[in-house]
């Protein structure tokens, strides 16, 4: 192939090569292959390096001609008696033929489209050949096979167990072992990643021989040694990082919160409904955590509909009673407006002041005027975070910026982004000595061993149980030829006054007719059209999406609460912290294009009063994935059971959106292994209590900056 034939060429730059050499700068690789390399996240040499074999052939045992078995593949050593080129011009194809033979005879071989092959292998020449023998007009015939000559010293291709890598178009994995043999090759001595002691004592393979047995392997055994030492590694430099973090955090000084009953009871009294149990164990914990003088570190994990919110208002308000304030972030404007609303009711019996500050307005509740929402300056609103008269500050990420400052900030309570670190949390302090206590909340349930591998560094409280009075909803995965069907189910719960969410996965289309895969993609924008205009005429049909105006999205919503829209049509935007209880459809187009938790949570905004509420899911796709996703989803009401699921069919790095730390898919399908964390977490700890700062360490030390930088953006 031409992908041979420029592999083969010479580094005009003759610079020396190391793991962070652009893959420019290899061998024979131009704009075009910076392309195909740049599908598979191949920039680097170490990219190359690291893009490990999905599996591997055993082509170590030849096979002599007499004994080989049309369908089958083989390797076979012979000398060749003929070779020639026969170019088919008509079909602007060319066939190059030839004729081998061994001590049992003699086999016929055909490559297609492979002009070269002339070029590289002659008469009389001794060769291995792995291919499958097929039957043509000729007879039995090895087809296309790959190919060494005996006389190389080491066989990449041939002869042994032999790399199978992911490609893509262009890319063979007869490439890549080409490319990787010449980069090991150059790199004549790597540095060592792993300490010395750990290798020692865990008999782990070196890492330039691990890079060596994963991609040309001596045997089956040292290919799976050479994956394990590169999974434990990634694992222990997630576990050092960590366990990292959980010692810093244990070392900084927090304000401590004293824990008053009498006003949780107060909090409690005015509530129309009684916490679960799961509820006031939660809530025992944090109380607990803040009233310690180091900062709490906890991770509030809860199904949809669990009562979190709830929760995190009786820690605000415990620290807004001891004269403190708090911090509540969340990811989108409509998510965080509803907290303002909601705390707002919650919390204004207490007297206190609550701000709101996002990307696009600024709102205030005064203690005094409990009961009004009153529109502020962003300037008035800063100077009353900064003197400490706004007690609770709701926002988005707005709230970490420079000019947002505070006077005695002690808990910080993070919505849906449980990545918030202890810089961010500096920041919002401004450089002063203490730390704020860190509440983090999720809606997505993560598997315990997920828990114990990726948050190690948190402490895990689990909201397990539903209010009581809850009906599940009923899930359906609707086929096209039932759309119509459906159509005249939703208007039946419209007559009996329930309301109706339909999800798409796109806002407009970016041509007249886009599709993927020969499928077409549902967006908001037409699908209110055709609601609208065509399916339900006689109700009223809204739509909601990111590109409005802060303003229309406020005024579309408040319809939709106040029961005047039939139908809202939107984006993912409702994906979390929309609260209509008189909603009982959730109508999701496009399912393919969401992940299981996300679907989860969408179907987690029905069923939220004592209506019995349905969740239809429609797609296009004959994948299997999505089958098997479906059926999950189908089958489950719980989260937690649902994010097992979701983990089997997904794997840990999509799940948990791991792939943002640059941990290779083998190392993360180890994530499961319980085993190997653990081991992995030993030898962090071993390091650790002798080196806390890493200061032996300069390699490790470098790996944990890159990975906070890329966790802790700022």
């Amino acid at each position: 192939m031409v992908a041979d034939q420029e592999a083969a060429g010479s580094n005009p730059a003759g610079d020396t090569m190391n793991l962070s050499t652009p893959i420019t700068r290899l061998p024979g690789v131009g704009p075009i292959y910076e392309k195909r390399l740049k599908k598979l996240g191949i920039t680097t040499t170490r990219d190359l390096l690291f893009h490990f074999p999905k599996e591997y052939q055993d082509f170590s045992k030849i096979t002599s001609i007499n004994k080989v078995r049309e369908g089958q593949t083989y390797c076979i050593k012979g000398r060749i008696l003929d070779i020639k080129l026969k170019r088919i011009w008509q079909r602007r194809m060319s066939i190059t033929q030839a004729v081998i033979e061994d001590k049992t005879g003699s086999l016929k071989l055909i490559w297609f489209n492979q002009p070269y092959i002339t070029t590289n292998l002659q008469k009389d020449d001794e060769a291995l050949f792995v291919g499958k023998v097929i039957r043509n007009k000729t007879g039995i015939t090895l087809s296309n096979p790959s190919y060494e000559k005996t006389e190389q010293e080491e066989h990449i291709h041939v002869g042994r167990l032999v790399s199978i890598y992911p490609e893509t178009s262009g890319i063979s994995s007869r490439w890549i072992r080409q490319m990787v043999k010449t980069i090991l090759d150059q790199l004549d001595s790597l540095p060592e990643t792993l300490p010395k002691e750990i290798l020692k004592k865990r008999d782990i393979l070196e890492f330039q021989e691990a890079l060596k047995q994963a991609h040309f392997p001596d045997s089956k055994q040292q290919a799976k040694e050479a994956k394990k030492r590169f999974a434990f590694e990634e694992l222990f430099q997630i576990m050092l990082f960590v366990l990292t973090e959980r010692k810093r955090l244990a070392k900084v000084k927090a304000i401590p919160v004293p824990l008053s009953i009498d006003l949780v009871k107060r909090l409690l009294s005015k509530l129309p409904y009684k916490l679960t149990d799961a509820q006031r164990k939660a809530t025992w914990q944090i109380l607990k955590d803040i009233e310690k003088p180091r900062p709490m570190n906890r991770l509030l994990e809860g199904d949809v509909g669990s009562g979190k919110t709830i929760v995190a208002a009786i820690a605000a308000l415990a620290t807004i009673r001891e004269g403190y304030q708090v911090a509540l972030l969340a990811p989108t404007e409509i998510l965080a407006k509803q907290h303002f609303k909601s705390l707002g009711q919650l919390l204004s019996p207490f007297r206190m002041d609550i701000g709101l500050l996002t990307g696009k307005e600024d709102k205030f509740i005064s203690k005094k005027l409990p009961k009004d929402v009153i529109e502020i300056s962003r300037r008035k609103l800063l100077e009353r975070a900064k003197d400490g008269s706004i007690n609770l500050l709701i926002g988005t990420h707005a709230i970490i910026q420079d000019q947002v400052k505070f006077s005695d900030l002690a808990l910080v309570i993070v919505d849906e982004q449980h990545r918030f670190g202890v810089r961010q949390r500096a920041k919002l302090l401004h450089k002063t000595t203490l730390i704020p206590h860190l509440l983090s909340m999720t809606a997505t349930p993560i598997p315990r061993t997920l828990a114990l591998s990726i948050y190690g560094d948190l402490d895990l409280t689990v909201l397990d149980e539903l209010p009581k009075g809850r009906k599940k909803v009923k899930t359906s995965i609707i086929p096209p030829r039932e759309r119509e069907n459906a159509y005249k189910f939703m208007a039946k719960e419209i007559e009996k006054g329930r309301q109706v969410f339909v999800i798409c996965p796109r806002i407009e289309a970016k041509s007249d007719k886009e599709t993927e895969d020969g499928k077409i993609i549902r967006t908001v924008q037409e699908e209110h059209k055709k609601l609208e205009e065509e399916i339900f005429p006689d109700y009223n049909v809204d739509m909601l999406h990111g590109k409005m105006t802060t303003k229309e999205k406020e005024v579309v919503m408040q319809k939709f609460k106040r029961g005047t829209t039939d139908v809202l049509v939107s984006t993912s935007v409702v994906e979390v912290g929309i609260d209509i209880p008189n909603a009982s459809v959730m109508f999701i187009e496009g399912v393919e294009h969401f992940g299981l938790a996300q679907l989860h949570q969408f179907r987690g905004r029905v069923g939220r009063a004592e209506h019995q509420s349905y969740c239809f899911l429609f797609t296009d796709s004959n994948s299997e994935t999505t089958r098997k996703r479906l059926q999950a989803l189908a089958t489950s009401t719980s989260g937690f059971e649902l994010a097992e699921q979701d983990l089997k069919i997904r794997g840990p790095g999509d799940f948990t959106g791991l792939k943002q730390w640059g941990v290779p898919d083998f190392a993360m399908e180890q994530l499961l292994n319980l085993q190997l964390v653990e081991e992995a977490k030993e030898a962090a700890n071993e390091i650790l209590e002798k080196d806390l700062e890493l200061k032996k360490h300069p390699i490790l030390k470098k790996r944990m900056e890159e990975l906070r930088e890329k966790l802790h953006l700022e």
